[in-house]
């Protein structure tokens, strides 16, 4: 698996960076997934939420968060106030990996070395969009950006700065001093949650801090 920096153009494009990924062979995801599933949103964004990978939804129409997680990350986005104007949305691994069982395709998490060969994309994304603020959305978005030691389970809500607790510091764009990352939950994890107000309230209470920490850097 060599990963996707061969596929990666030298562009100061946003447009041609997604255009390119379309062709991304570099892991064996792209075999089964339906199509590649790149960021969207603000080239200017200044704030940036980063997910695990496409779901079934996604991968059929191409655009992430676009499926039940997106409408919540949508909804506590407005219940916070932050204006969706300013956002970029995308995904650590660009493919959708699934199990295939009769008529249903079944989300597997993808495994470290998915997530290294993804990489460049999401290097690639950063770089374009130079934010303010990064925040992670699960255990995978958070473990690519800062090491698989990485706990949200302990760490979530907590502004750290940009990229100094990246899991590569050094492949990721430094930034100019301002820029935060914030982990959180993933919001499919609200809805699979045994009490989903329980959940969903704290996962705005991590978005108020990312908010208050944007207006900071203002």
């Amino acid at each position: 698996m060599d990963g996707a920096a061969a596929f990666v153009p030298e562009t100061t494009d946003l447009g041609e960076l997604k255009a390119a990924a379309t062709g991304c062979r570099g892991c064996h995801l792209h075999e089964n997934a339906t199509q590649t599933v790149f960021g969207r949103g603000d080239s200017h964004a200044r704030l940036v939420f980063v997910g695990e990978q496409p779901g079934d939804v996604e991968d059929r129409q191409g655009l992430p968060f676009v499926g039940p997680a997106g409408r919540l990350l949508r909804r506590a986005v407005d219940d916070v106030g932050i204006d969706p104007s300013q956002l970029y949305i995308t995904n650590a691994v660009k493919h959708f990996k699934f199990v295939q069982r009769g008529p249903r395709r079944i989300h597997q998490n993808p495994d470290r070395v998915e997530i290294v060969a993804c990489r460049p994309w999401l290097v690639a994304e950063f770089a374009l969009l130079e934010p303010v603020g990064v925040v992670a959305l699960g255990a995978t978005a958070a473990q690519a950006l800062m090491g698989p030691s990485f706990r949200v389970t302990k760490q979530r809500g907590q502004i750290m700065p940009w990229p100094a607790s990246a899991a590569e510091p050094d492949a990721y764009p430094p930034g100019d001093g301002k820029t935060f990352v914030m982990a959180t939950l993933h919001p499919s994890a609200i809805l699979r949650a045994d009490n989903q107000d329980i959940a969903y309230a704290g996962f705005v209470d991590d978005l108020k801090v990312a908010a208050t920490a944007l207006t900071q850097r203002s």
